[in-house]
């Protein structure tokens, strides 16, 4: 069964109230931000992937820990074959900041989602998600240093170029902000 337009509405209906209730960075938003980077991302690499799959695993990529089973019967639903339903939800899972994508939709899925945003975007997500979780800015310098500062990596060319980029950038607006605190705190 060829895939169409009409089907990635349909994931997108599907998937998009599980992130009305996320934070400002992991809503819709979020969806949106990784899918521009992932444009460009293609361009720049000038890889060849299945859009449909990277697309439906976007879109999914935010939900797929917590519903799996739903998604699989829901794409299903959709008449997608065995195969292609198995390929999305891998490129979901695939996606995810941690992994090490082995597929070429996988691989720009996860770099677009490590790159989401642009070059501020990973510390300044990170000093408004502790806000909005209620850290202290201390508790979420302490986040950042233990869960940015030396973790994540990106595999396309243009990814890891990026990616270098924005670590070092991370690192140093970090590192300004831990001495300012440290100077005036108690």
């Amino acid at each position: 069964m060829k895939v169409t337009k009409q089907d990635l509405i349909q994931i997108e209906a599907f998937s998009r109230p599980y992130y009305q209730d996320k934070d400002i960075m992991h809503d819709w938003t979020h969806i949106e931000r990784v899918a521009y980077s992932m444009r460009k991302l293609v361009e720049e690499e000038q890889v060849v992937i299945d859009n449909f799959v990277v697309e439906a695993a976007l879109m999914l990529h935010g939900i797929i820990y917590s519903i799996e089973p739903e998604i699989r019967h829901f794409l299903s639903s959709l008449g997608l074959s065995p195969s292609r339903v198995e390929m999305i939800i891998k490129v979901a899972w695939e996606s995810q900041k941690e992994e090490r994508p082995s597929t070429p939709e996988g691989l720009i899925l996860h770099d677009a989602h490590l790159l989401e945003g642009g070059k501020y975007f990973e510390i300044i997500k990170s000093l408004i998600t502790g806000s909005v979780r209620g850290q202290s800015l201390v508790e979420t310098l302490d986040y950042i240093r233990q869960n940015l500062l030396e973790k994540g990596q990106c595999y396309t060319n243009s990814g890891k170029k990026q990616y270098e980029v924005m670590k070092a950038i991370t690192r140093d607006i970090y590192l300004d902000l831990r001495q300012e605190i440290m100077d005036v705190s108690p």
